[in-house]
């Protein structure tokens, strides 16, 4: 199954040229201005230049998740201006269980995604030559209430490395931002010019 992420990254890839890692022009993807000021158009040609190099550093230790996230459902058009996670891009998919929840960007006290939910948050960054950075595969499971994840509102904090090793998390640290999104069940939803329901 295609995702509206691996399609849009197709479509940039066509209007790119077609091939990975260059712009139109034949140049190598770099990228001049600051991330923070990019245009639409450039984070989603800076998506394309580095789409299949996350996928296949995330998988390439056969992480449970890291091998299967692209399979799941996006919950966004596609990456959006950096912000969260060191300034890095980041683009979310979420698994059947969480899917149509997640994707109603629902909020209130009352909002708790169902025990079972796993949001994977792909994330990259420019180096300072420009060119793009893979970062991170952050990941969030929502877990059954009573256990040692209850302080962190029942979710189970991880991350798969670049290379596909399992990377070492805080839960406290994770969490201590992810409180700030306490009335959406502590998840930071995609920026609203990305929603699907845009």
């Amino acid at each position: 199954m295609k995702t509206l992420s691996t399609l849009a990254a197709a479509a940039t890839l066509a209007l790119l040229g077609g091939t990975q890692g260059a712009l139109a022009d034949g140049h190598a993807c770099v990228f001049e201005n600051d991330p923070i000021d990019f245009e639409q158009s450039e984070i989603d040609a800076l998506y394309a230049c580095i789409v299949d190099d996350l996928a296949a550093g995330y998988a390439a230790e056969g992480h449970e998740i890291g091998s299967v996230y692209r399979e799941w459902t996006a919950t966004a058009t596609g990456p959006y201006n950096p912000g969260p996670h060191g300034d890095r891009f980041l683009n979310t998919f979420a698994n059947d269980v969480a899917a149509d929840q997640y994707n109603q960007y629902a909020f209130g006290d009352d909002l708790v995604m169902p025990v079972g939910s796993i949001l994977a948050k792909e994330s990259y960054s420019l180096r300072k030559d420009n060119t793009p950075r893979p970062g991170p595969l952050f990941i969030m499971t929502k877990v059954e209430a009573g256990g040692d994840a209850e302080e962190f509102g029942n979710w189970v904090y991880s991350a798969v490395q670049p290379n596909g090793k399992n990377m070492g998390v805080k839960q406290s640290f994770c969490h201590n931002c992810h409180q700030a999104f306490a009335d959406q069940d502590s998840m930071g939803y995609p920026d609203p010019s990305v929603r699907l329901s845009n």
